[in-house]
């Protein structure tokens, strides 16, 4: 959960979830004038139970600690679950994922929430900022998949894909304003293009960023499908050398029949093929994976699968999630493990990331790099490797020096200059 500053009169958005929801919460704290003015806003997350939960409890926090408040709620949960918010006295609004001028005026039915599988107009690329270390710029929304688990499609609609001329004048437009780093984000990035005139890939768009912005100095990814990656991109990853050679990847299990029962589009052997082919043609790179624990009906065989996935595919960086059951979808009605075995395996997995993690900073050792300070003392490597620094240095620039050491979970810059 994450708060967020806001301009005088602008609502005061906390924000649930993942990256785009932090992106467009940022759209949210300027609509001031659209009936916001003064609100406190829950951005939600529909992700897991546990991130309903945890809303729910924070709404009713803020009522008690502002008992004249204007309270909203939108995102990904308000659309899944209005009814859920509905509920709640402490609630005076609630409004989906379709942001219609005049939705959030004080006037007018409570709930909100239209048909969002109907939905087939692009939000604006937006970006957001909110450490003024980087910026983020969404290219795209919802998801036209259906993995057995996952209910976003339902929060999010149908991939919709913003158009690159609108993309490129966003990231422009944050180069211009000074910074250094761009991360393109997404619900389903790399299906960008898919729903647009001539089909144009992921790739393509890049290399047209790159080209029409040449004084930014690096740009990022978000989380990518390891099923998607087209030959473009890969010869970009390869070439280019502001496209930053950290990958995560959405891959959810290393066991072929749960990815099966996931409906994931890829095999684990096909993973290890995309991450194999990616490390050669940058062997910087460093890689990033979600995994979900305790999936109906995953055995321990199963599991230890997507153990000995983690360290066979060479990975740097976990993302965990305990599996949660979403109402609706097909593996909630598959059978269940208990809660207890969900998240022993969760934590098991999270032990397997620290040892990944610390693998891939032994083998960083030496290594010059060129850091983003995201703030005093901390900063981010070209890889997505965390740096410690000592010394001073300015938020949002660049800095390079040597790898002298690490503490298991971020590596030390020894001396270093301005980049």
């Amino acid at each position: 959960m994450t708060a967020g500053l806001a301009l005088p009169g602008a609502p005061r958005v906390i924000t649930f979830g993942c990256r785009l929801n932090a992106v467009q919460s940022q759209a949210l704290r300027e609509l001031a004038d659209e009936g916001l003015a003064g609100a406190v806003v829950f951005n939600t997350c529909a992700v897991t139970a546990e991130a309903v939960r945890q809303a729910r409890q924070a709404i009713r926090r803020a009522r008690r600690e502002e008992p004249n408040a204007r309270i909203v709620v939108t995102g990904c949960a308000a659309q899944t679950d209005p009814d859920v918010f509905a509920a709640l006295d402490e609630v005076d609004l609630v409004v989906g994922n379709v942001w219609r001028p005049g939705v959030f005026a004080p006037q007018g039915a409570r709930v909100r929430v239209g048909d969002i599988l109907a939905e087939t107009q692009a939000a604006p690329a937006i970006s957001s900022h909110p450490n003024r270390a980087r910026a983020y710029v969404a290219i795209q929304n919802g998801c036209d998949h259906r993995c057995t688990f996952c209910v976003i499609p339902y929060g999010r609609g149908n991939s919709r894909s913003q158009d690159a001329e609108a993309v490129i004048r966003q990231v422009r437009a944050m180069a211009d304003q000074g910074f250094r780093e761009v991360v393109l984000t997404g619900v389903d990035l790399t299906s960008w293009g898919t729903d647009l005139d001539r089909r144009p890939r992921l790739g393509d768009l890049i290399a047209a960023i790159l080209e029409a912005v040449p004084d930014l100095a690096r740009l990022r990814l978000s989380s990518i499908d390891a099923a998607e990656i087209d030959e473009r991109l890969l010869g970009l990853i390869g070439a280019e050398p502001r496209l930053m050679p950290h990958l995560h990847l959405s891959l959810q299990s290393g066991d072929d029949l749960i990815l099966k029962r996931m409906k994931r589009r890829h095999s684990r052997a096909d993973a290890l093929a995309l991450i194999a082919a990616l490390r050669r043609a940058r062997p910087d790179a460093a890689f990033g994976a979600d995994f979900i624990a305790g999936f109906p009906t995953e055995s321990e065989a199963a599991f230890e699968n997507t153990l000995a996935f983690v360290e066979e595919a060479g990975l740097a960086f976990l993302h965990v999630f305990p599996y949660s059951p979403r109402a609706g979808t097909p593996a909630a009605r598959m059978p269940q493990h208990s809660a207890e075995l969900i998240h022993a395996r969760a934590r098991r997995l999270r032990a397997a990331g620290d040892a990944a993690l610390a693998r891939h900073l032994d083998g960083r050792i030496g290594a010059r790099v060129t850091a983003l300070i995201e703030r005093t003392g901390r900063a981010r490597a070209e890889d997505f490797t965390e740096i410690d620094f000592a010394g001073e240095a300015t938020q949002g620039a660049l800095i390079c020096g040597e790898i002298v050491a690490h503490d298991g979970a971020r590596a030390r810059l020894g001396h270093w200059m301005a980049a």
